[in-house]
């Protein structure tokens, strides 16, 4: 699936299932929810934190998945509520990153 036929799937979800968007500033809110939640589990499964359960533990990583799935499914439900091409935008931020930083991470010493 292309980010184009993702804001086409979402906004068809949205308008058959979902009733219709949150406003943009519920919806900011609940993409900084989705993302505390995703960084909770980066912490356990990546930094110093530990799971309470040993089962916890088990189920992360596919929980980890689900979480970035929430992420992404807020963050289209935003670009399509603001009229955001993400495939351009995203075309276009590369473009700039390419741009700026032609030899800056290459010259970065902390990257090899």
């Amino acid at each position: 699936m292309t980010l184009r036929e993702a804001q086409a799937t979402v906004d068809e979800w949205i308008k058959t299932i979902g009733v219709r968007y949150y406003n943009e500033l519920t919806n900011t809110a609940v993409l900084m929810e989705e993302v505390g939640e995703m960084a909770r589990l980066m912490a356990r499964l990546y930094g110093e934190q530990s799971f309470k359960r040993p089962e916890d533990a088990e189920a992360a990583p596919k929980q980890l998945a689900d979480e970035m799935a929430d992420v992404l499914f807020v963050l289209i439900c935003l670009a399509n509520q603001t009229g955001v091409d993400l495939t351009e935008a995203l075309h276009q931020n590369l473009a700039k990153k390419t741009k700026r930083d032609a030899d800056r991470h290459a010259n970065n010493e902390k990257l090899r």
